[in-house]
C-alpha cells in the first residue's frame, strides 16, 4: 500500500536526480552558512558544488525522460544498445554508431540510430527502459544532453540529426 498518489510518484521519479542535487545543496548552504566555522564549512563548499552539478545534470535528464508505456523494451548494457519490439528490434554497438537522429514525424517519436552492418534501428522515444538511452547517447563524442533534450520538445515533421560520427562528415564532404 502506497501513500503516494501515481501522478506524484512519476513526477518525483522523473525528477529524482534534480531532487537529490537540490537536496545536497541545501546540505550545502546549511553546512557553509548555518554553521560555526571550521572543517564543516568546507566540506559544506564542497556539497554545493556537488549539489549545483547533480540538480543541472538531473534537470537535463528530466527534460528528456519521457516515461515509459510505450511499445518496446530498450537495453543498454555495455556500450550495446538492444531494443525488443512488438514489431522489429535489433542490437547496436556504440562503437558502430554513424548518425543519431529524431524523428518526429513517427507516432510516437523515435530514435533513428544508423550503424554498420546493417539497417537503421527505430526505438520509440517512450519505450520501457529507453531513460537508458540519454546516457548512451551523451557518450557520443561532441553531442551535448542539452541539445537532446531540447531536440525532445521541438516540433516539427523532419528528421532532426543530432549526431553524426566525424569521418562519416568527411566522407559526406568528399562526395560533394
Amino acid at each position: 500500500m502506497s501513500f503516494i498518489r501515481p501522478e506524484v510518484r512519476a513526477i518525483f521519479l522523473r525528477w529524482r536526480e534534480a531532487l537529490i542535487g537540490a537536496a545536497v545543496l541545501l546540505l550545502g548552504l546549511y553546512w557553509s552558512f548555518g554553521v560555526t566555522p571550521g572543517l564543516l564549512t568546507w566540506v559544506g563548499y564542497l556539497a554545493l558544488v556537488l549539489g549545483a552539478v547533480l540538480a543541472f545534470a538531473g534537470m537535463q535528464k528530466g527534460r528528456a525522460r519521457m516515461g515509459g508505456g510505450g511499445p518496446g523494451v530498450v537495453q543498454v548494457v555495455e556500450r550495446r544498445i538492444g531494443y525488443f519490439g512488438p514489431l522489429n528490434g535489433g542490437m547496436v554497438d556504440l562503437d558502430a554508431v554513424t548518425s543519431l537522429s529524431l524523428d518526429p514525424a513517427e507516432h510516437p517519436r523515435h530514435w533513428v540510430i544508423t550503424h554498420e552492418g546493417g539497417p537503421a534501428l527505430h526505438i520509440p522515444v517512450n519505450a520501457e527502459g529507453a531513460d537508458a538511452l540519454f546516457d548512451a547517447f551523451a557518450s557520443l563524442p561532441g553531442l551535448s544532453p542539452g541539445r537532446m533534450a531540447a531536440t525532445l520538445k521541438q516540433e516539427g515533421r523532419k528528421p532532426i540529426v543530432l549526431w553524426r560520427r566525424a569521418d562519416l562528415s568527411k566522407r559526406i564532404a568528399q562526395l560533394h
